[in-house]
This record gives C-alpha cells, structure tokens and sequence, in this order.
C-alpha cells in the first residue's frame, strides 16, 4: 500500500511539473515594437523602512523611457521611522515633468500593504495600476512593454516576470534558484490556461476591474497576499482577460534575503497565506509539490525499513532531478541566469529539508515582517 503511495506522488509530480515544462513554451515572448504610447500608468509603491533600497529604486525610476505626461509615481509611506521619506524628498526635484506623490497609509484593515495600495488607488489619476515593491529595481522599457501588450491584448489584469539581483553567494544562488522555479510555474500555469500564481513587485491591473471584485474585500485580515488573493479574483471574473507578459525588457529586479534567518521569515510569510487560497489548482500544485519533498526526506528510512529498493529510489531521484532542472534551465534561460544553475546539484539535497520546515513552521508559527509581529 506504502508503495502505490509513493508511485501516485511521484506520478503526480512528473505530471505536474512536466506540464509546467510544456506550458513555459506556450507562452510566446513578447516582442517590443515602436509604438505611440497610449496608456496612462499610476505606479504605486508602498514603503516602510527602506532607506536602503529606495535611491536604487528612484534611480530606476528616473530612467524609465516612457511619455512623462502618461505616468505617475504614487509612493504610500507605511509609518516609516528611518529616512525613507527624506530620501524620496530629496530625489523629487530630479523628477521633472513627472507627477511623484507621497501618502501617509490609513490603516483600516490588518493587512498594511493592502491599506498602503488602496489609498493609492483611491488617489490614482489613470485607469491602470502598476505596482512594484521599494527593494526593486524597474527596467527603463517597463512601462513601454506594458503600453504595447495593452495595445494587443484584451486586458484587466497582466502578470509579469520578476528575478533576483545576482549575486555571488551560495545563499543568493540558493534564492535565485527557488525564484526561477517559481516564475517558471508561474509562466507555464498561464501556458496550460491554470494560471495561480503572480508577484506584487510587477503587476498590472485595471483600477475598473479592481473595484469590480472589491478589491482586498475578504482577505483583508490576511497581511501578505496583496498579489495572489487578487489575481484569483480577477481570474474569476473574467479568467481571458489576465495574461502574462512574458519579455526581458519587463522583469523587475529585486534583492535576495541576506541571511538565513531573513529568508525563512520571508518563506514563512508567503506560506502561510496557502491555506487560505480559492485557487483548487494552486492549493493542489502546493500539495503535490509539498508531498514530494516529504517523500524524498522519508525515503532513507524506507530503504533501511527494507519498504523500498535502492532501484527506486534511484530511478526517483534521477526522474526528479532531470525533470526540475529541464524546467529551471528554461527560465534560467529566459531570465539569463544560467550561472545560478552551478549550484543546482547540492540545492537539490537542501531545497526538501527546506521546503518541508518552511510548511511545518508555516502552520504553527506565526512571522515578523517590517518590524511588524503577525500571530498565526
């Protein structure tokens, strides 16, 4: 009985992730063409404490490439107590023709950002909403990128493709390694039509069509989750009209986790919204995804216990390690970060350990993030 089990995770698996693999291809790469610029932006970016980031930020920002009268910049400050609003203070007389506001957040719900986000929506002039994060860095064709997509395509809600600053650590190839994993699901569920997944630090949706679900209605209590809870909203609304904008002259950049310890924090947090997700095929993916993990950590006792053969193990092991790779290096690929890939070998054996610590705390404990405490 033991052994059909574990044959059904690992069928399940192949199947999940094979169809991942499939679903990358489908997903045409977006070229950039000249076009006149149409579409008005409000990019919105809620801060608290980010000194450190926000010059890299602004830097980027000032060299964006598109019509200055088409966008503004809307920076929501979430009761910063470091020299965040100084900094952009600063910076502002370098932005000239573009409209830059600073807002205070009112906090109404027990979710910051979503507050953070909605107060900028409420004050947006244009109808569609780009928000990105503080540690990010925007590239200078970001908005141009969205402007001719937009041109193309039917749209209320465009997810785009967001990567981690190389750098050379193990901890940081670790990072970038399990974020192009996740892009990599991302990009292939909108290649099979199961779209589940996005990230708030490039996202674009209709301000119409956030106020057409409600926007953070009913996962308000939720703190993190800004990105995900929407997009199931939106893809239940009207599932052919959110797309992924997949092109290299879109991704956002932003900064790994400096330590271990920051890094489960930050894992913590995204896993423990899981549990309240809509989404049957994301909750499903997470499950087949978590389960495997569990079973390569349990297989050792199985060998010794005499449940299973070396045989299996090994044929399971190379099925796996084959199958993750062939849908890593596509995104390394596409993301060009293919020196990350030299560390994929000893990742392996780690990212099970990982994985499986991060769901377990997820349940049990609750996370700091911002300076903030949230209770499970």
């Amino acid at each position: 009985m033991l052994l059909i089990i574990i044959l059904i995770i690992t069928l399940l698996y192949v199947a999940l992730i094979g169809s991942f693999v499939i679903g990358f291809d489908r997903v045409e790469i977006f070229k950039l063409t000249d076009k006149t610029p149409k579409t008005g932006f409000t990019i919105v970016i809620p801060f608290r404490n980010e000194a450190q980031h926000l010059p890299i930020l602004l830097k980027s920002l000032l060299k964006l490439r598109y019509t200055k009268q088409l966008f503004e910049i809307i920076l929501v400050d979430d009761d910063s107590s470091d020299a965040s609003v100084a900094i952009i203070e600063k910076q502002l007389p370098r932005f000239k023709n573009v409209s830059i506001t600073i807002l205070k957040n009112t906090r109404k719900t027990d979710a910051p950002k979503k507050d953070a986000i909605t107060e900028a929506i409420i004050n947006a002039k244009h109808d569609w909403i780009v928000t990105t994060d503080a540690d990010c860095q925007v590239p200078i064709f970001w908005l141009n990128c969205l402007d001719a997509f937009i041109q193309q395509r039917d749209s209320n809600c465009i997810v785009l493709p967001v990567a981690y600053v190389a750098q050379n650590s193990l901890l940081s190839r670790f990072q970038i390694l399990d974020m192009l994993s996740l892009q990599a699901s991302t990009i292939g569920g909108f290649g099979i039509n199961k779209p589940f997944m996005c990230n708030g630090a490039n996202l674009a949706y209709r301000k119409t069509a956030y106020h057409e679900v409600e926007g953070f209605e009913g996962n308000s209590h939720i703190a993190s989750g800004d990105d995900v809870f929407l997009l199931e909203k939106m893809l239940k609304k009207a599932a052919h009209k959110v797309n992924y904008l997949r092109s290299s002259k879109a991704i956002v950049l932003t900064k790994s986790q400096q330590s271990l310890r920051h890094l489960i924090s930050q894992r913590v947090r995204w896993a423990a919204k899981t549990s309240n997700y809509k989404n049957k095929f994301g909750k499903i993916t997470g499950i087949i995804v978590l389960l495997m993990n569990a079973l390569l950590l349990v297989f050792p006792f199985l060998l010794l216990l005499g449940i299973i053969s070396l045989k299996l193990f090994i044929y399971i092991l190379i099925i796996k390690f084959c199958l993750d790779f062939l849908l890593l290096f596509k995104s390394a690929r596409f993301f060009e970060q293919e020196s990350a890939l030299s560390s994929y070998m000893w990742s392996c054996f780690i990212y099970p350990f990982f994985s499986v610590y991060v769901a377990i705390l997820s349940v049990f404990n609750g996370y700091n993030w911002k300076g903030r405490a949230y209770l499970k």
